[in-house]
């Protein structure tokens, strides 16, 4: 370790860039660094005589960071998070903290499960802040670099079928939150209602499908594919709303989650049907890197999420039955 490098750097100027770097705007930055715009602006200075480089672009829209930038800040919120965990405080005190936690989310967490918790979070904690992302391909990667706190998506309960859909790296911790499985929702009055359903009628329909964890393909195309069978899909869509719209002005058809097609469908007066061949049910996941495990504001905010969860596998069965 080459100290004389390490002292001719300011803590303080890393941190100012770490949040420039997030905020592209000096204006912000300064907010929350509880600093006034020209003590920014002068850090900025120094930290480009320090990298030997612009660091930022100025354009109509904010600041633009170079590419030089962008590459340190990976590094640099991994430098921060290590030395924020060597100096947080063996005590959490939820009513006092305003302390910033990551979440990677799959987006039918947004209606089913932050309800049952992000109330509570709030009124215990009114001044931290929940910073959600979408759950993508590289999450996992964001956790090991202390980026994200916490993910929420699926996986599958079956080990082969987890194999095909998600299977969590070393290092990452997870606990179920609840189990659901897959229902099929479609607009009122679609012709398909009016006749007995089958594997093979189900096939027949156009589908919507929506993109999750960056993948065109869940569970149920790899058990038809296994039997040499697929569905005709005629739309991709981003999100679970997007596609359970749809379905109100078209024949298209969409397989869901049992929560989230109940909830869509008295929303957006759908019907709910069930799947022709019923699949193993899948479990919402909440996911976090081991390094996390000991953190008390960590741990006070996952007993909370799974203690205010575990409820709802009770529901999705209930509603499974109907």
């Amino acid at each position: 370790m080459n100290l004389n490098r390490l002292l001719r750097y300011d803590f303080n100027l890393l941190i100012c860039l770490y949040v420039l770097l997030e905020e592209c705007n000096v204006t912000r930055a300064a907010q929350r660094l509880n600093l006034s715009q020209s003590a920014v602006s002068k850090n900025l200075s120094k930290l480009r005589e320090q990298f030997d480089d612009p660091l930022f672009n100025r354009t109509s829209r904010g600041l633009h960071p170079t590419a030089k930038a962008q590459s340190l800040k990976p590094g640099l919120k991994t430098l921060l998070s290590h030395i924020e965990g060597l100096t947080v405080s063996d005590d959490f005190h939820p009513a006092t903290s305003d302390r910033r936690f990551h979440f990677a989310l799959v987006e039918s967490a947004y209606p089913l499960l932050l309800p049952r918790f992000l109330g509570e979070i709030l009124d215990a904690a009114p001044s931290i802040t929940l910073d959600t992302e979408a759950w993508g391909a590289g999450t996992f990667d964001a956790m090991a670099r202390g980026e994200v706190d916490f993910g929420i998506t699926g996986k599958d309960l079956n080990p082969a079928d987890a194999m095909l859909t998600l299977m969590p790296p070393k290092g990452i911790v997870y606990e179920e939150l609840y189990q659901d499985h897959q229902k099929v929702i479609v607009r009122r009055d679609h012709p398909l209602l009016s006749r007995p359903w089958d594997l093979d009628r189900y096939l027949k329909q156009r589908h919507i499908q929506v993109r999750c964890d960056g993948s065109d393909r869940w569970l149920l195309d790899y058990k038809l594919a296994e039997r040499g069978l697929e569905r005709d899909i005629a739309m991709y869509v981003p999100d679970f709303n997007s596609a359970a719209s749809l379905c109100t002005h078209t024949d298209l058809i969409f397989t869901a989650p049992s929560h989230f097609a109940h909830a869509a469908a008295k929303q957006l007066d759908l019907v709910v049907t069930t799947l022709p061949e019923p699949l193993p049910p899948m479990a919402y996941t909440l996911f976090w890197h081991q390094s996390q495990e000991s953190d008390p504001g960590h741990r006070w905010l996952r007993q909370l999420i799974i203690s205010r969860c575990r409820h709802m596998t009770e529901i999705a069965a209930t509603e499974e039955n109907k």
